[in-house]
């Protein structure tokens, strides 16, 4: 039986609404510079499997590349100890409205308190980016169950509302 789900839209239009969680000294965040489409497949995976992230599984290597490819597309990754503990993208098509596209962390680490650190970073890297004037991002219930509470306790207001019933 399928369930259904609430997709919630959530926004932060001043920097200054941002409340930040220090990052941990054992967790660095790099922003991927040079883009590789097969290591944004392989991040979206590693982080997406656990909660049926499937939007993308069809894409093409073509198709992930001319996304990661855009001057309007960035990422991140966040490292432990060597070890992927997760990333996100930003994506801002427009100039000025910066979407965190994807965020999350990889299955091991979930629990580890990286969370809030690895959204505050996307959220202030997504603020410094010369022309941004709104951030926003999306989750649904079929996210981490403690996805919505940290959107919202890192300062995001949900401004739209969602709710998809399954089909008969």
């Amino acid at each position: 039986m399928e369930r259904s789900c609430i997709t919630y839209y959530l926004e932060m239009t001043s920097a200054s609404e941002l409340q930040e969680k220090p990052q941990r000294y054992d967790l660095q965040i790099i922003e991927c510079e040079v883009p590789q489409a097969e290591f944004n497949r392989f991040l979206y995976k590693l982080v997406g499997t656990p909660w049926e992230w499937g939007d993308l599984d069809c894409w093409s290597s073509s198709e992930w590349q001319a996304l990661v490819e855009q001057e309007c597309h960035r990422t991140w990754v966040a490292y432990h100890r060597g070890a992927i503990a997760g990333y996100y993208e930003l994506y801002r098509p427009d100039g000025c409205n910066c979407e965190i596209r994807y965020f999350g962390l990889a299955p091991q680490f979930l629990g580890c308190g990286f969370g809030g650190a690895l959204l505050s970073h996307a959220v202030r890297s997504a603020w410094e980016w010369q022309g941004t004037e709104r951030v926003w991002v999306h989750t649904c219930t079929f996210d981490h169950p403690a996805a919505l509470g940290n959107y919202q306790a890192r300062g995001f207001r949900v401004f739209k509302q969602e709710d998809t019933q399954p089909s008969q």
